[in-house]
């Protein structure tokens, strides 16, 4: 609810895309030096195939996936490839930021991180510190 005690809107596919950039462009230099041919896709939510090849019954199970290979499995036979993506199901992050509470932005920088992570062929250990990381900074 706003000050007038009304019911916003929910927020939009540009909103999800600016917070999921800004985190992007709080990453390290090492990190997102290696983002530039990744694709940043803001859909509202998955379609039946990848929720079918992934076993997910519902869409609004699934915030975000990357599309691709991890960076230590690239060679170069790969050119002319579809370029990696990520992907973010805006009605999903919104079913989880109304469950959840937590702040939208974090919860889009978690995601972001998340598959940004997949792309790095990163541990989950490794996706919480460099997701601390950005965090991090807003606090500095």
């Amino acid at each position: 609810m706003d000050e007038q005690g009304t019911i916003g809107t929910a927020p939009g596919t540009d909103v999800i895309e600016a917070i999921a950039r800004a985190t992007i462009g709080k990453l390290p230099a090492r990190f997102a030096e290696h983002l530039d041919a990744v694709v940043l896709l803001v859909e509202e939510v998955a379609d039946e195939e990848t929720l079918t090849e992934l076993g997910i019954e519902h869409p609004l199970d699934l915030t975000g996936l990357y599309h691709g290979l991890p960076l230590g499995e690239k060679s170069s036979m790969g050119s002319g490839t579809i370029p990696d993506r990520i992907h973010l199901y805006r009605r999903a992050i919104l079913e989880e930021w109304i469950e959840t509470e937590v702040r939208l932005d974090d919860l889009v920088a978690h995601v972001v991180i998340h598959e940004i992570g997949h792309h790095f062929g990163l541990s989950d250990d490794d996706m919480h510190a460099l997701e601390n990381s950005v965090s991090e900074d807003e606090v500095a």
